[in-house]
């Protein structure tokens, strides 16, 4: 191995610096993910309020924190930036970042106009090396699983998606489409596993509560091949029911047929109420980082330290596309 040959292959295991935008709840827990991968770096945080950095400090107190955008860019050593804010702030704060030449895992969406969402088209590198969108469920362990198996048998017949959430997110949440908020993550899903393929039909249903509010979203995807989607993402689940609901998907081909269940989690914890400690598949704690969000982030320093591309459904083209989809669903709906 050459001298130059060596350098690289040390240069390609060192961890990405990495800077984290927003601190919500999932900038949060991007911040303590990251802390716990060898394959990167938190080396600072940003958020609007002085106070979201106060707080998070208590927990990690060696990382630097910023409430201006600009001097995080200037002072900050991060070589890439996961953009965690609300999606409002995505175009023009990673529009910034890919100025300044970051590599960027953005939260989805890109933003909730799909025009705004294409004005980022110019900064983005053909094989979006440079800008990668995040979406956990990709990295769901069930769902690789199930995409490996989809891809060594016969084609796809039918394809059902279910992913109800808690009926009190319509008062806690007014006006959140479960379209958006939660059937979408089934859309990227499905987008994997036929291969990017466009539908040739796009149905869609609502039904609403007494006061005009959106409770359940049904859709109906059909391509030219005969391959049907369905889909059906609500917030009906009672008190009783998992905190985070449930998701269901099931997939049909000419002799086989498979299914997850991936939330809840298998495990439950009885007191004086039900709880699913593992809703979600990430853990990350002092022995290190689990799960999905930990594979999502392990996968983007592959992609910053230029081992691996970007994968099929977190793509910008992705991205736009699943944004096409829905806008599609909504003017049938």
């Amino acid at each position: 191995m050459s001298q130059s040959t060596a350098k690289a292959a040390t240069r390609a295991f060192d961890p990405v610096k990495v800077g984290v935008i927003g601190l919500g709840r999932f900038g949060r827990l991007h911040s303590l993910t990251l802390t716990g991968l060898a394959e990167a770096e938190l080396v600072g945080v940003v958020a609007r309020r002085q106070e979201s950095l106060d707080s998070i400090a208590t927990e990690l107190p060696e990382v630097p924190g910023w409430t201006n955008l600009e001097q995080a860019i200037d002072q900050c050593d991060a070589e890439a930036w996961i953009v965690a804010c609300t999606t409002a702030s995505h175009v023009e704060i990673t529009k910034r970042l890919l100025e300044a030449g970051k590599s960027v895992l953005l939260e989805k969406p890109i933003s909730e106009s799909l025009s705004e969402a294409e004005s980022l088209s110019p900064l983005v590198q053909s094989d979006s090396s440079n800008l990668m969108i995040g979406h956990i469920v990709l990295f769901n362990s069930e769902f690789e699983q199930l995409r490996e198996e989809a891809a060594r048998r016969s084609s796809i017949s039918y394809i059902d998606c279910v992913r109800h959430r808690p009926a009190s997110i319509v008062h806690d949440f007014a006006g959140e489409n479960p379209l958006h908020a939660a059937m979408v993550h089934d859309l990227y899903c499905v987008q994997v596993l036929v291969d990017r393929r466009e539908p040739a039909q796009f149905s869609a249903q609502y039904h609403r509560t007494p006061t005009g509010a959106i409770d359940l979203a049904l859709a109906q995807l059909i391509w030219e091949d005969g391959l049907v989607a369905s889909f059906s993402a609500s917030y009906l689940t009672p008190n009783g029911m998992a905190p985070r609901g449930i998701d269901r998907t099931e997939v049909f081909g000419d002799g086989w047929a498979a299914r997850i269940e991936p939330n809840p989690r298998a495990m439950e914890v009885w007191s004086d109420r039900a709880e699913w400690p593992l809703s979600l598949e990430i853990r990350a704690g002092a022995g290190g980082a689990t799960g999905m969000l930990a594979e999502e982030q392990r996968c983007f320093c592959r992609v910053v330290r230029g081992q691996q591309s970007v994968p099929v459904g977190a793509t910008y083209t992705d991205a736009l596309q699943v944004q096409r989809w829905m806008n599609r669903l909504e003017e049938v709906a």
